[in-house]
């Protein structure tokens, strides 16, 4: 299901997580993996220097040091390296996420694995901060594949799969997403969870909203559901269908606990605009920040229709 993966790293423990899934999905799908490192932003224009994307200090851009950092990576994924064979490392500079989506478009990609943030922080406010408006961000707006973001420990990583959560909003988005999470359950075996959180809060803001019409609501949410996802599914049947009322993400993640998932896939923003109009959605960062598993953002039907 994947030929080409990009795994997008900084070479820091940040993305240990992150590696350990790229690993083992180019070992279960025999995929063509490359190990991606952006080296930094030119510090003046066109200035020789660049400042180093790990250590922040600023670095003679030449053959000597690419060599270096690739050597650098060589090193710190040794153990991974000696146990699979055929990954390309490369490197280039320039700003990360234009960088990143780059490799990507002339791998012709099939998947960007990557961490949640890029540097070496304590869970919080900070590393909130550091997702929103970070390169994460900016990938998962701008890549034409599905983007995997790591930021937890994953035992199976798409080994042993059992349970995958698709989050809807019905948006035009949220079918390309839908439509990796049904190939992708498929393909190992997975039940497919069809979930979609009501923000009753947002819709009815200041009234007062009867049991009636939250039952009522959940009644329409699961017909359509089943009009714009099930249908599709053909003979599939290992799937779900549950709607819960809330706000979104904390609902999302409360579903994904009790269902055991091993991977929440949700488009990455939530409204109906163009993608590249479009920015992170709230909903999608608090899962990305919370979720004990793996989340996969899809935005565009690239390579997933």
């Amino acid at each position: 299901m994947f030929e080409k993966i990009i795994f997008a790293t900084t070479g820091t423990p940040t993305c240990d997580h992150a590696a350990h899934v790229a690993f083992d999905l180019k070992k279960k799908y025999n995929s063509e993996l490359t190990l991606f490192h952006s080296m930094g932003m030119p510090s003046r224009g066109f200035s020789p220097f660049v400042k180093d994307s790990r250590t922040g200090e600023n670095e003679y851009l030449d053959n000597d040091y690419t060599d270096w950092v690739k050597e650098e990576l060589e090193t710190y994924y040794a153990k991974q390296l000696a146990e699979t064979e055929g990954v390309m490392i490369e490197t280039s500079a320039g700003e990360p996420h234009r960088e990143i989506l780059r490799a990507a478009r002339k791998k012709d990609a099939d998947l960007i694995v990557m961490g949640a943030h890029s540097r070496d922080e304590e869970p919080g406010a900070t590393r909130y901060r550091n997702v929103v408006g970070s390169t994460m961000q900016r990938v998962a707006k701008g890549a034409m594949c599905p983007v995997l973001i790591v930021s937890r420990p994953c035992t199976t990583c798409l080994w042993y799969f059992s349970n995958i959560i698709f989050g809807t909003d019905f948006s035009k988005a949220s079918y390309s997403a839908f439509l990796f999470a049904y190939q992708l359950a498929k393909e190992i075996g997975a039940k497919l969870h069809l979930f979609h959180a009501m923000d009753m809060t947002s819709i009815h803001s200041g009234k007062a909203v009867s049991q009636e019409e939250i039952e009522a609501a959940i009644a329409d949410a699961r017909k359509r559901i089943e009009k714009t996802y099930v249908a599709k599914m053909a003979d599939y049947d290992n799937y779900e269908i549950e709607v819960w009322e809330g706000v979104p993400y904390v609902e999302i993640l409360k579903f994904a606990r009790e269902r055991n998932g091993d991977l929440i896939v949700m488009s990455h923003h939530t409204r109906e605009v163009d993608p590249e109009d479009a920015v992170l959605g709230s909903t999608v960062e608090q899962v990305v920040l919370r979720a004990a598993c793996p989340v996969a953002s899809v935005n565009r039907p690239d390579k997933v229709s």
